[in-house]
């Protein structure tokens, strides 16, 4: 069987035609929307299943930053081997209280989850959160020392869906904090850990999950990644659940099976 190369859905074999077909194509100044219909057209003819995808990081884009983007990285952290706390705890520090939007802890280390969504993928992601959350990991240690605070914390995570700024990767990596973004760091950012644990965002099926029928699947309880969530129901299990009629879950379940395949 012919393995799919990451999550394009593309079979090994038939990436050099792709790339072969979409290269006798372009143009000078082709716009880059153009060249993805291209790839999007011509990988349709080798993975018929690629008709019911869209475009991984506008995918996730298309989430509602809260619950359902929240709700999406706790899922990518315990796919990626965090134990993960969902958002909602107080943390207490010497000079104020903040909310956090997870705890997840892996290898020792306790982290505080700060998660920024962007609607518009192709933005960067700059200085801010980093300097917000260095300001609350003093302020919790501080609070835990003063015994104001019986829970502490040892770094900052920031999750976002975007890329990042020069200047935020730099300030991340000086005071240690773990900035993920779509391509940052390396060995862990959101392009690859969707890739490692095939936990894709049930906005990736085209066609079939607008914004209310969204709204349904994460108000019935966080239904927002396609293996693991949506495919853990039959059609008639998810309707019960979600309320959505049987006929539209039939299409999203039949939906979501391809992009499995």
């Amino acid at each position: 069987m012919r393995t799919a190369r990451n999550y394009g859905g593309v079979p090994d074999d038939y990436v050099v035609e792709v790339a072969a077909d979409v290269e006798r194509r372009l143009y000078d100044g082709i716009r880059t929307r153009d060249i993805l219909r291209i790839i999007h057209t011509s990988a349709r003819k080798y993975q018929p299943s690629v008709e019911g995808r869209t475009n991984v990081r506008r995918a996730i884009g298309l989430l509602g930053p809260k619950p359902d983007f929240e709700l999406y990285v706790q899922a990518l952290l315990k796919g990626s081997g965090y134990a993960v706390e969902e958002g909602g705890r107080i943390l207490k520090g010497r000079c104020g209280e903040h909310e956090v939007d997870a705890i997840a802890r892996k290898g020792g280390v306790t982290y505080f989850v700060e998660v920024k969504h962007h609607h518009n993928h192709h933005r960067m992601t700059g200085l801010d959160e980093g300097r917000i959350a260095r300001a609350i990991v003093e302020d919790v240690q501080e609070g835990y020392q003063a015994g104001k605070n019986h829970f502490t914390i040892d770094k900052a995570m920031i999750v976002c869906n975007t890329k990042l700024s020069a200047h935020a990767k730099r300030y991340a990596a000086c005071w240690d904090i773990k900035h993920i973004g779509w391509d940052n760091p390396k060995d862990e950012n959101i392009a690859s850990m969707v890739a490692d644990v095939k936990l894709c965002p049930v906005t990736l099926i085209k066609g079939g999950v607008n914004a209310r029928t969204r709204k349904r699947l994460v108000d019935a309880g966080g239904v927002v990644t396609v293996g693991g969530q949506l495919l853990g129901y039959a059609p008639d299990g998810l309707t019960e659940k979600t309320g959505i009629p049987v006929k539209e879950t039939q299409i999203l379940v039949d939906r979501a099976k391809k992009l499995e395949e």
